[in-house]
């Protein structure tokens, strides 16, 4: 049983004005994809080695938040499907009973594990799936997701709870929530996060499961998921061969971009 989360202080208001570099980042992005494909050396999806994802977005966002990062893991090769629900208002309503439905059908009509991407709130879903659903699920990456402390360590908790309708999650789920996905699992993470803090965000090894990495970029929680090196730390985890696991290694020409 892994130990009570911890709870880190919510980031302070300087790192909160920090998060209106977000569009920057993604104009930056859009500059940097034609590079991002070329200093990438990486296996490409074929139709005899198809691999499929599905992208989970953040809390009160939508598919159309996760359409930069979908149109660049296309452009790889990859086959990428939104999560197909509106706004991200929570856990509740059968959200995850859907999500769950959506996961195994994939899987199921391509006979292959999905990789699951998670936005912030997003990636609690991706890990949560992965447990649900282990055989269905080849790796998880989430960014910016607050899986490893309380809630209140994020500068969110009130839009949560006005917009699930429910209260913050107690101890007992909490704990469940920190627990490691049985996959190859990836946590995006940043020291600058405006709304997260990111010692929520670190996932150490397992005996279970020693696929397990924290990879620092350097972005804005509304940021991340259309950052450069965000995209690239993905593609690279994408591309891992199935049952050949490798710890992230930045490329030397970008190494600036990580922690």
């Amino acid at each position: 049983m892994p130990t009570s989360p911890a709870q880190p202080k919510a980031p302070n208001p300087f790192l909160v004005a920090l998060e209106a570099r977000a569009p920057w980042e993604w104009g930056a992005s859009l500059a940097a994809w034609p590079m991002l494909k070329m200093m990438g050396v990486w296996p490409k999806p074929s139709e005899a080695n198809p691999q499929h994802v599905i992208v989970y977005p953040g809390l009160a966002a939508g598919d159309a938040s996760t359409r930069p990062l979908r149109s660049f893991l296309e452009d790889l090769g990859y086959t990428v499907h939104g999560w197909y629900q509106g706004m991200n208002r929570g856990p509740g309503r059968g959200v995850l009973e859907r999500l769950q439905e959506q996961l195994i059908a994939v899987h199921r009509d391509t006979q292959q594990p999905v990789s699951l991407i998670g936005w912030s709130l997003g990636g609690v879903y991706a890990r949560e799936l992965s447990k649900l659903a282990p055989t269905s699920v080849r790796n998880v990456i989430t960014l910016g997701t607050p899986f490893g402390a309380n809630p209140r360590s994020t500068n969110a908790s009130r839009v949560y709870s006005m917009l699930s309708g429910e209260t913050l999650p107690d101890e007992l789920m909490l704990l469940q929530l920190a627990v490691a996905p049985p996959v190859p699992f990836t946590s995006l993470y940043s020291k600058t996060d405006g709304v997260v803090a990111w010692q929520g965000s670190i996932q150490k090894p397992t005996k279970d499961n020693a696929f397990i990495e924290n990879v620092e970029v350097f972005a804005s929680h509304l940021g991340i998921g259309v950052n450069a090196a965000a995209w690239y730390a993905i593609a690279d985890r994408l591309a891992q061969p199935k049952g050949k696991w490798t710890a992230f290694t930045p490329p030397a020409a970008a190494r600036f971009l990580f922690g």
